[in-house]
C-alpha cells in the first residue's frame, strides 16, 4: 500500500520526514494530517526549515528518542526553543552498559532490536505516547527517522487503528530516504558513500513480525501501552487526535 506522495515535506535540511495524516483506519476513515510528523535528526535544519515547522505545520513539541551521547555529537538547532518549541529527550535505548542484550539464534537481529526499545525503555516509550496524546502538533525523531522513529510510530499508529498493512507501508517507506540520508551525512563528514545501502534499509518484514508479537502477547500495541501503564484517557485522547 503505497502512501501518498504528499505526505512528505519538502524541507531544504531533513531529508526523511513526513506526516502520518491520511492512512486508512481498520474502521474507516483515515488519520488526521497535522498532528504528528516523523523525521530524521533535526542537526541539519535550516532557519527557513525551523520557520515552516513553526508557521506552517504549528510545532509544539518535538520528542527526540536519542541517547544522550548522540545529542551531544550533534548540533542541536536552539532555534526550535526560541520559536516555543518544546524538545523532550525519551532515548529509547539504554545510555550505560550493554545496549541491548544478545540475540536468540531463531529471532531476526532487527526484530529483537525493535523489541529491545520496548522492553528496555518501556517507561520512556509511554511517556512518549503520553505527551504525544497531551501536546499539540509534534515532530518524533531519532537519527536516521527509521529505526526508533519507525517502531514508536507503528506503535502509535496500530493503538489508534490504522490497518496494519499500512503500519508495515509507513514504516518501509523510510527506505526511500536512504540514500539522501547517507549523502547528507558522508558530505557533512568527508566519509565515502558505502558501497551498498542495503544492510540499512528498513525491511517490512521485521516490523510486521514486530506488530505481530504484539498481538499475541498484548492484544495488539494498544494491549501493551495499557499493560505498561499508559491510562485509558490518554490512549482515547491519542485516538481522538490521531483518528477523530
Amino acid at each position: 500500500m503505497a502512501a501518498p506522495v504528499d505526505r512528505w515535506l519538502a524541507l531544504e535540511g531533513l531529508d526523511n520526514i513526513r506526516d502520518v495524516g491520511g492512512l486508512p483506519l481498520r474502521d474507516g476513515g483515515a488519520t488526521r494530517s497535522g498532528v504528528l510528523l516523523r523525521s530524521a535528526s533535526l542537526r541539519y535544519c535550516t532557519p527557513s526549515d525551523i520557520t515552516h515547522l513553526v508557521d506552517e505545520f504549528g510545532l509544539r513539541l518535538v520528542i527526540d528518542l536519542r541517547t544522550q551521547r548522540e545529542r551531544e555529537q550533534s548540533v542541536s538547532p536552539t532555534a526550535f526553543a526560541d520559536a516555543g518549541v518544546e524538545t523532550l529527550a525519551l532515548s529509547f535505548i539504554p545510555e550505560e552498559g550493554r545496549e541491548l542484550p544478545e540475540t536468540e539464534d531463531d529471532v531476526d537481529p532487527l526484530v529483537h532490536i525493535y523489541l529491545g526499545y520496548l522492553r528496555d525503555r518501556a517507561d520512556n516509550v509511554v511517556t512518549a505516547v503520553r505527551r504525544l496524546a497531551a501536546a499539540g502538533p509534534t515532530l518524533v525523531h531519532c537519527a536516521a527517522g527509521k529505526d526508533r522513529t519507525g517502531v514508536f510510530t507503528a506503535l502509535v499508529l496500530d493503538a489508534v487503528g490504522v490497518e496494519r498493512d499500512a503500519v508495515v507501508a509507513d514504516y518501509a517507506l523510510s527506505g526511500e530516504r536512504i540514500e539522501a540520508l547517507f549523502r547528507r551525512w558522508t558530505a557533512a563528514s568527508g566519509d565515502p558513500m558505502p558501497d551498498d545501502l542495503t544492510p540499512h534499509l528498513p525491511r517490512a518484514e521485521a516490523m510486521a513480525a514486530v506488530l505481530d508479537h504484539l498481538d499475541s502477547e498484548h492484544g495488539g500495541a494498544a494491549g501493551w501501552l495499557r499493560a505498561h501503564g499508559l491510562e485509558e484517557h490518554s490512549l482515547t485522547r491519542l485516538r481522538e487526535r490521531l483518528a477523530g
